[in-house]
């Protein structure tokens, strides 16, 4: 079993999206069926818990303070004195929000999937600080991991049902040369979030597989964390120099969650990871 802290000991419905503010030395996390963003500061313990109107599906910084939503109903803006607007807003009825990551060029990669989960039913969406949006995979069924290698050249995906990380060239916003970076064995878990560290390698969270996996830039397993609980969601890093790996967990679905189910918990010094970048708007 993996060395790990309990950060936060929570029940989240679906634990997900962690991300590290260094500015607040906090990490904010959400819990997505729930409509909750947390946050945690490790140095002090404290904790913050805000409730949204609809599902959230990942919340990232902005390069002006306040942060950016990717919520049910499209992409918005919370400004530093918590005032609310729509950046880009379009419904659609039975879809919801999953999932987002900032590219190195400030943009914002959200993506959607249906609340059913048909196959097909989602998106993964570019959209920049004046509110455009273009669709940049359609097709998708549970739109997860994004993530981006240290020079910006490769872009890393999760459609989680096909049990791959997926690797495209980027260059100014715009992907091509999809191929498989590995796929993930039948009993093993689906891959979910992920985070890129400062040596390129990709670490990756399984859904029903109770672990994080590293994954060097060939698409190599050179490390497994095993954690006490099944549903592991998605991973980042954090502290002041981006050494510990918090991860989130979720209860969703399950008949008998353990005692840690839908809790964030933390390696310290499971490696080396990147700052955080903020969206452009």
């Amino acid at each position: 079993m993996t060395t790990y802290e309990v950060a936060v000991r929570a029940e989240a419905t679906l634990g997900e999206g962690p991300t590290w503010d260094a500015a607040t030395g906090r990490l904010i996390w959400l819990d997505i069926l729930g409509s909750r963003i947390h946050t945690y500061d490790p140095a002090s313990g404290r904790r913050t818990v805000r409730t949204t109107e609809q599902h959230v599906g990942a919340v990232k910084l902005r390069e002006g303070g306040g942060l950016v939503l990717n919520l049910r109903d499209g992409v918005a803006l919370l400004d530093p004195d918590d005032s609310f607007s729509w950046l880009h807003h379009a419904p659609v009825p039975g879809r919801r929000a999953n999932e987002a990551a900032v590219a190195p060029d400030g943009s914002l990669w959200a993506g959607t999937m249906r609340y059913d989960e048909a196959q097909g039913g989602g998106t993964l969406s570019r959209v920049t600080g004046d509110g455009e949006a273009e669709v940049i995979l359609d097709d998708v069924t549970v739109s997860n991991g994004t993530g981006w290698s240290p020079d910006g050249r490769l872009m890393y995906y999760i459609d989680t049902p096909t049990r791959r990380i997926d690797v495209f060239d980027h260059d100014n916003g715009r992907v091509t040369n999809r191929r498989p970076l590995t796929e993930i064995e039948e009993g093993a878990g689906y891959p979910d979030g992920l985070t890129v560290d400062a040596d390129g390698c990709v670490w990756v969270a399984l859904w029903d597989g109770g672990a994080v996996r590293r994954y060097t830039p060939s698409g190599t397993l050179d490390r497994v964390l095993t954690l006490p609980t099944p549903r592991t969601t998605a991973c980042t890093f954090g502290g002041p120099d981006l050494t510990d790996l918090y991860i989130t967990t979720a209860r969703t679905g399950l008949s008998a969650p353990s005692a840690l189910a839908g809790s964030l918990l933390v390696v310290p010094g499971a490696g080396k990871g990147l700052p955080q970048r903020a969206f452009a708007g």
